[in-house]
């Protein structure tokens, strides 16, 4: 029996070093990487769609605001019959009139104070906010695919880690019942070792149901399936200093930049609404024919007339008006201090968590090394005969503890550092040089600035690109 024990102990030795061996060796992998998941996400996202429909909304209101300032020219025909009753020398007298009136006429704002060219000036200064809060949108969804990616590689090398726990706690088990059978040890060990086992599996059972979730969120994200992960994916070029990054966030971050185009929409709009408290000219013109059907002969009408108008009243409206634009303007500027300083915070908060990432990195390494040392001194020991399988095994548990605490390391740095990119504005397709085709918001709105009108070559075209957009 104790020859038997020995061949069983050898053999678990044996084990324990292809094990370790196999945890040591690097991981051979082709496939998706983190370019591909942020690819995949840019390409697919209907966030992304949303927000660049919405900005193509607010480029019309550009156009809305230039049509303004241009002649309104309208076509009326109506025809009428009207009946009148008199009385006349022999009683009462029947008259009857048909006509048809065909006319064209035309309104053209001349003069209001510069109101409606502020008013445009507002909606090109709304239109770049938007364009930044697109790329903001952006940022969030490559920072997404980052999280997405990340955690399907911890998850993955959590249930490997797990999983080869789970054979090595089996070996525990047969060890121990083996050395419960010469007497060495007593049921309790086995009960224990038995419980081991059943909570490993049960560590593993989970595992494997996060790296489920973690594939399906992925799916979400991505817009596909992930096939074999290429490994840990490059981390950002490192700042130099926190200063740094706070200026580089000061310059680039979409939401700021939005808000500060918010602030100038706001000044254009609060003098637009000063300017309609002023006078304003209008030209109108018309021309008209008007058909007689009782046959008395036709009539032609025109006309060109010049008006000045001034509100003198409204009510106490207009002042309102202004009023609230100024209080309007007084909040975005609030905003705007809000914004900085919490970009400021952000980019703060991002880069202590990605050095504290670093340091905790450092730390798991020597941890693992550590226990590996740890490992392969108690492994000589029990050669020699002075320790157990159980030491043995508990100190090959402790090693594989500090290779998960690694993995954890790892994908905490990978995710710091990608949001510390984002906090900087630096999370785009652009400044990452992502293999996509980058929409451009300019061309829609070259489209579409100089209003052209529904029968124009330019409406035409743009009636074709909606097309291609699929929104018709």
């Amino acid at each position: 029996m104790r020859k038997k024990f020995s061949v069983r102990f050898l053999k678990t030795f044996v084990y324990v070093g292809a094990v370790a061996a196999a945890l040591a060796a690097p991981k051979s992998a082709v496939a998706d990487n983190l370019s591909d998941a942020m690819i995949g996400a840019y390409k697919t996202s209907g966030l992304l769609e949303q927000n660049r429909a919405l900005l193509r909304a607010t480029d019309e209101s550009v156009a809305v605001a230039v049509a303004r300032l241009r002649p309104i020219v309208d076509f009326a025909m109506t025809a009428s019959h009207r009946y009148s009753r008199g009385i006349s020398t022999f009683g009462f007298r029947d008259h009857d009139t048909n006509g048809l009136d065909v006319g064209v006429s035309m309104e053209w704002l001349l003069y209001d104070g510069g109101a409606s060219r502020l008013g445009q000036l507002a909606a090109q200064e709304t239109v770049l906010a938007t364009r930044q809060s697109l790329l903001d949108i952006e940022q969030q969804v490559l920072f997404s695919a980052v999280q997405a990616y990340v955690n399907v590689l911890l998850q993955q090398d959590t249930v490997r880690l797990r999983g080869n726990n789970l054979r090595l706690l089996r070996e525990e088990l047969r060890a121990a019942q083996d050395r419960f059978e010469v007497g060495e040890v007593t049921r309790t060990d086995v009960a224990l070792a038995e419980s081991r086992v059943a909570a490993a599996q049960a560590s593993l059972t989970e595992s494997q149901g996060d790296l489920l979730e973690a594939k399906a969120t992925y799916i979400e994200v991505v817009g596909n399936p992930i096939n074999v992960v290429a490994g840990q994916p490059p981390l950002p070029q490192r700042v130099a200093s926190l200063q740094a990054a706070e200026s580089v966030a000061m310059r680039n971050h979409p939401s700021l930049l939005a808000r500060q185009h918010s602030v100038k929409a706001a000044q254009h709009t609060a003098a637009s609404t000063e300017k309609n408290l002023g006078p304003s000219v209008r030209l109108r013109a018309d021309a008209g024919h008007t058909y007689d059907l009782n046959g008395n002969g036709d009539s032609d009408t025109s006309g060109v007339s010049l008006t000045l108008s001034q509100r003198l009243y409204a009510g106490g409206g207009l002042a309102a008006a202004r009023r609230a634009d100024i209080a309007r303007l007084d909040a975005e500027r609030g905003a705007l201090i809000s914004t900085q300083r919490s970009v400021t915070q952000s980019v703060a908060a991002a880069y202590v968590s990605l050095e504290a990432a670093r340091a905790s990195l450092v730390s798991s390494v020597e941890r693992v090394r550590a226990a590996q040392v740890a490992f392969e001194g108690i492994r000589e020991e029990a050669t020699l005969g002075a320790r157990t399988t159980l030491d043995v095994l508990q100190a090959e548990q402790e090693l594989l503890g500090a290779q998960t605490a690694r993995v954890q390391a790892r994908a905490n740095q990978a995710l710091a550092a990608y949001q510390l990119l984002q906090a900087q504005g630096l999370l785009t397709a652009e400044h990452l040089g992502l293999a996509v085709e980058i929409y451009d918001p300019t061309l829609y709105y070259n489209l579409v600035k100089d209003a052209p009108a529904h029968i124009s070559k330019r409406s035409k075209d743009l009636d074709r690109v909606l097309k291609a957009l699929g929104r018709d």
